[in-house]
Parts: C-alpha cells; sequence; structure tokens
C-alpha cells in the first residue's frame, strides 16, 4: 500500500499539487484558527489606516504563510521540469495568490454574512472551492508549463 501511494505520486502531477496545496492548507488553516481564536481576539484591528476585521487579518496573515510553504513545496515537488528563474516564479505565484486571496476573503465573506457559517469552517470551504482553478494557473501561468510540453512528457515527470 506504502509502495502504491508513493507511485500515484511520482506519476500523477494533480495528487502532487494535493500534497502540496495540503501543505499550505495546514499551515494556513493552522495559523487562522491560533490567531482567530487566542491571539487576535479584538472584534477590529487598525492596520495601516485600515479597520479590520479579526477574521481578516487572521486570513491576510495565515495566507500569506500558507502561501510560502505552497510555493516552496510546488515548485520542487509539483513542478520541479519548470525552466523560468525562481524569482519569476515567486512573482507569478505571488500574483495569482494575491488574486486568490481576495477570492478566498470574498467566499468567506459571503459563508459568514449570508449563511452565518462559522469562521474557522467558511474557511476550508473557501479554500478547496478555489483548488483547481489554482492547480491550473499555477501550471500554465506561474511555473509555464504548457499542454505540449505536458503532452511531450506523457504528464508525467522524467
Amino acid at each position: 500500500m506504502r509502495r502504491r501511494f508513493w507511485d500515484i505520486l511520482k506519476e500523477n502531477q494533480l495528487a502532487r499539487f494535493l500534497l502540496s496545496a495540503g501543505g499550505g492548507f495546514v499551515v494556513d488553516i493552522s495559523i487562522f484558527y491560533l490567531l482567530y481564536h487566542n491571539l487576535l481576539t479584538e472584534k477590529h484591528y487598525h492596520v495601516l489606516g485600515l479597520t479590520m476585521r479579526n477574521y481578516t487579518l487572521s486570513l491576510a496573515i495565515s495566507y500569506f504563510l500558507g502561501v510560502i510553504v505552497n510555493f516552496l513545496i510546488t515548485k520542487f515537488l509539483v513542478f520541479p521540469e519548470s525552466k523560468s528563474s525562481s524569482l519569476k516564479q515567486f512573482v507569478r505565484f505571488v500574483s495569482v495568490a494575491i488574486i486568490g486571496f481576495f477570492a478566498n476573503l470574498g467566499v468567506v465573506s459571503v459563508f459568514i454574512h449570508n449563511f452565518n457559517m462559522y469562521p474557522p469552517l467558511a474557511r476550508p470551504l473557501a479554500m478547496l472551492s478555489l483548488f483547481f482553478a489554482s492547480f491550473f494557473i499555477h501550471k500554465f501561468f506561474s511555473f509555464s508549463l504548457s499542454l505540449r510540453h505536458q503532452h511531450a512528457t506523457g504528464g508525467s515527470r522524467k
């Protein structure tokens, strides 16, 4: 069983991305929960002249740390064949992550305000709802891998 799991990971880019996203997810959710429940206990905070709700600030911090973990795992485990420079990959990855942050914030806000959902539950549901879009955006934009490259290598790492 263990051997089969590693074979699947080695041959399946989407499975590796799921592992990468999972690592970033664990960091993100853990820090979000810790911040929301233990460190940012006031309802509102003033940051850089903006008034932010505690879940928004918790999300911003946890999301950023999760993005860094996700980038590192994605770069070295999921798309190691990318020929783009590390700086270019990182800038693109963070650009996509910033858009993803606002998409997550929008979905979290809808869950909390329209469905009265508990913020630590709304956060992972929002993240899961955006997972597949993230895979394709990072593959084709952040790491500049085309469909042509995938066809030429049979979709697996060589």
